[in-house]
């Protein structure tokens, strides 16, 4: 009996390890220096993802913050109908919010099987891929975080269709992107 008590023990005492392995937002995620002070291998993911595909360091941790706060496991809120809740409208997931269909689409053909959005270095590549086809499908300039953002939350074809126009909400969360994007641009030059 004690030794089946020892096991439950350690069983319970190792579950919650790993529960709390998640990582926490920042805190203060308006500083990237903050940011990568409290998370250097983020800046290392960041700058990896900066070599491989050419979106900025500053533009891509704008994207993140906006569409997860950094929290690792954002997902859009579930509707509920009274009291029941309802399925969610959306399959995004993660830091930078990667719907299913593009997100089988990247790790397809990045050879990324086993990648998770959850993961700061995919999700950064992910961002960096993305907006690399952006480029090359509008000739948005990857230094453009209001135009790629815009491109990146309505995707290829709804940023073709341009009803984003006509959408004031979102073209303000581009203004705040943009702006938050200019903000980690010029922090980072003095926090190097």
């Amino acid at each position: 009996m004690t030794a089946r008590r020892l096991g439950l023990s350690l069983l319970a005492v190792g579950l919650l390890a790993l529960g709390g392995c998640a990582t926490a937002p920042p805190r203060n995620s308006q500083s990237i220096c903050q940011v990568f002070d409290q998370y250097p291998r983020w800046y290392r993911d960041a700058r990896a993802a900066q070599k491989r595909w050419g979106t900025p360091v500053n533009v891509l941790m704008a994207f993140v913050q906006r569409e997860s706060g950094f929290r690792e496991k954002a997902r859009p809120a579930r509707p509920h109908f009274l009291f029941i809740p309802l399925p969610r409208r959306s399959s995004a997931y993660g830091y930078v919010q990667a719907q299913d269909p593009v997100w089988q689409e990247y790790r397809k053909a990045n050879g990324r099987w086993f990648k998770s959005r959850k993961n700061m270095d995919n999700s950064l590549d992910f961002l960096g891929w993305y907006t690399d086809r952006i480029h090359r499908e509008f000739g948005i300039s990857k230094w453009d975080a209001r135009q790629l953002y815009l491109a990146y939350h309505e995707g290829i074809g709804g940023y073709r269709s341009g009803q984003w126009r006509h959408d004031r909400h979102l073209l303000q969360t581009a203004d705040d992107v943009d702006r938050l994007a200019r903000e980690y641009g010029a922090q980072l030059q003095r926090c190097r």
